[in-house]
């Protein structure tokens, strides 16, 4: 499955064949909430592919997932509601609320009885929802979006400073570590840190502020960087 669809669906298609996946293959798109770099290529990918898009109701409507004119209207809608379990093939998906500035934002926490993926990309601040939704898992995919420093002395607006910054914004490194410090455990074994700044981060900070969050378990974790420009390394779970 997809969790979220902000790229063309060519691309999309692109960066799954360079990760050795076939795009056919794909079974659902998940989405998390609503804003435009997470939903402007659902349309196209999934009458292409004939594929059912998961969303909560207030994210279906603010995306206009139905709107059968609209660029982004899709295959199929299928609803869940946030707080509650819903199953997609062998996969157990559990969304849970984060703080951003959306409808109805959630984080996932996936599974298939075994082992456990944490994804949380949007988010502003820490909360006990969050928290619970992110622990005991084998693998994270977590936002690390901002050098605090490097945002309130750059060149974006001010106003945009502010959104970014907020309980209800985007995680800054520092939160993105302390986050981990409460979630981590013996048993998890990758961390994706997601949804970098091009303006206001760089790669290194991210991820020396995770690694020192880790502590001790730092050696047995790996740590990678969601990039921009190209898909990733596989990961095996």
């Amino acid at each position: 499955m997809i969790i979220d669809c902000g790229l063309s669906c060519r691309e999309l298609c692109r960066r799954l064949e360079d990760a050795g996946i076939e795009p056919r293959l794909l079974s659902a798109v998940v989405l998390t909430h609503e804003h435009s770099d997470h939903v402007s290529g659902v349309g196209v990918l999934s009458r292409r592919f004939d594929l059912p898009v998961y969303a909560n109701g207030a994210t279906a409507r603010g995306a206009r997932l139905a709107h059968a004119g609209g660029a982004r209207g899709v295959s199929r809608v299928v609803q869940f509601t946030t707080g509650r379990e819903f199953t997609i093939g062998a996969i157990t998906l559990e969304p849970f609320s984060v703080p951003h500035d959306a409808s109805d934002p959630v984080g996932l926490r996936l599974s298939d009885g075994e082992t456990c993926v944490g994804y949380a990309t949007d988010l502003g601040s820490l909360t006990l929802e969050v928290i619970m939704g992110l622990s005991g898992c084998d693998a994270l995919v977590l936002e690390s979006n901002h050098d605090r420093t490097m945002l309130l002395e750059g060149p974006y607006p001010w106003p945009l400073k502010r959104r970014v910054d907020s309980a209800s914004g985007h995680l800054s490194n520092e939160d993105a570590a302390s986050l981990l410090e409460s979630v981590a455990h013996d048993g998890m074994r990758h961390l994706v840190l997601a949804h970098l700044s091009r303006t206001n981060n760089e790669p290194e900070l991210p991820v020396a502020s995770a690694r020192a969050a880790l502590g001790s378990r730092a050696g047995r974790v790996q740590v990678s960087v969601g990039r921009h420009d190209r898909s990733g390394t596989l990961i095996r779970l």
